[in-house]
């Protein structure tokens, strides 16, 4: 008999839901597609999750669970033509009682038009459809799929979980993984939640023919760590440098350089991140700390001419100085202001009297009457009006008492008295 070549993954895929690890959210007693088996009624459903959380073991044991023929397709792989000839088989299939379970692995990758190609069959029930995707469905999918779909959001596995799977592997396999108990545990942590990583270096170990059990370190010798994920372009990516700003905003440092040590370590580019602590230092510190904004240049700045690693320490300053830095979107609220007060006054012009008047026709006409040089005044303050003379003095920008804000404030609230005393006078 030939022997089966499949990859251990592929040979331990559970054939019925009960059997799946994990994902309680769904296959639990109250879970979605556990309900919709309970109740003989499957609806159409988007499993949106991480590499190697089960979104291709879920579609094929559920097939199997309420017996209907599983149809697999690569969005990568396959276009239109390859959707409509599935359709068709599975329209000849119902013709004979029986129904077709049609999944399209990465579905995000279908542009508009393929994706559109779904909807008919969807609306009379040609097929069952469920599509995975590792991308965020309300960015990658059309609304119109969207809403013909339940979405069903799993999470990478826990270690406990992955646990499970080291031991069903040892008993499929009839072996004993050679490696220590500490070791087994740090191979489920290395893992990151993707059951396929595990189970492939599974089988790799086992058939490496080690003379003894490997240690943790001899573990991390024998194998290539798993990058943690984060991908340029994918939700994980912008989920990290949330962590990062949202930590940062928290004043919680210690949160933050976790964060940026997520990022750093699964290759991310460091001027990226540099530039993003840049702009939280001009929006969420501003004035609050000046010297925030040139913390983050001077850092970045050195990390250009060093490079990494000995310049990853600048990073884990900038960090850190941010994250103990006061906060203030004093500056920011007030340029949104001062924008949305522009567009709303037109075209207002300069009071006359802080406008140039360099000829006798601008002078003639009132061009620089009645201004004041303040530097000439005995408070080095005028109280002049500076804005148009249709408009009244609008408060735009308010500092925070908090750091150096709150010296801001006091600056504001000595000019703004005074010209209450003079224009009193007046």
């Amino acid at each position: 008999m030939e022997k089966d070549t499949r990859p251990l993954a592929d040979l331990m895929r559970p054939s019925d839901i009960s059997e799946i690890v994990g994902q309680t959210n769904l296959l639990g007693e109250t879970g979605l597609i556990r309900r919709m088996v309970e109740n003989h009624k499957l609806s159409n459903l988007i499993l949106w999750g991480p590499p190697g959380c089960g979104k291709t073991t879920i579609a094929r044991a559920l097939a199997h669970t309420v017996d209907m023929d599983f149809v697999p397709m690569s969005a990568v792989f396959s276009g239109t033509s390859d959707i409509k000839k599935a359709m068709d088989a599975a329209r000849m299939n119902r013709e004979i009682g029986r129904n077709t379970l049609l999944f399209i692995d990465e579905i995000h990758r279908f542009n508009k038009t393929q994706q559109d190609t779904l909807l008919p069959y969807l609306e009379d029930g040609t097929v069952v459809f469920m599509g995975a995707t590792t991308e965020n469905p309300s960015f990658n999918l059309n609304n119109a799929l969207l809403s013909r779909c339940h979405i069903g959001v799993l999470t990478s596995l826990s270690t406990d979980d992955l646990m499970i799977l080291i031991e069903r592997a040892e008993k499929f396999l009839n072996k004993k993984l050679p490696l220590t108990m500490d070791a087994k545990i740090h191979l489920a942590q290395m893992a990151d939640g993707d059951a396929r990583f595990l189970l492939n270096t599974v089988e790799y170990l086992i058939n490496a023919n080690f003379k003894n059990d490997l240690d943790s370190d001899a573990l991390d010798n024998a194998i290539q760590k798993r990058a943690p994920l984060s991908d340029k372009a994918s939700d994980e990516h912008y989920n990290l440098i949330s962590a990062v700003h949202k930590s940062l905003r928290a004043s919680d440092t210690d949160a933050a350089l976790y964060w940026v040590a997520r990022m750093m370590t699964s290759g991310q580019d460091a001027r990226y991140i540099f530039r993003r602590l840049t702009r939280f230092a001009m929006e969420d510190i501003g004035l609050a700390d000046p010297n925030a904004v040139q913390m983050a240049i001077a850092t970045w700045q050195a990390y250009e001419r060093m490079g990494s690693p000995e310049g990853d320490i600048a990073l884990t300053e900038l960090v850190v100085y941010l994250g103990t830095a006061p906060k203030s979107a004093a500056c920011e609220r007030a340029l949104h202001d001062s924008y949305n007060t522009a567009k709303k006054t037109g075209s207002l012009p300069p009071p006359k009297n802080i406008l140039n008047a360099p000829t006798k026709m601008m002078k003639d006409m009132g061009y620089g009457a009645g201004y004041i040089y303040e530097p000439d005044t005995a408070s080095g303050f005028s109280g002049q009006n500076c804005f148009p003379e249709k408009m009244s003095r609008t408060r735009l920008y308010t500092p925070v008492e908090r750091g150096f804000e709150r010296e801001i404030k006091k600056r504001i609230d000595y000019w703004d008295n005074l010209r209450e005393k003079i224009n009193g006078k007046k």
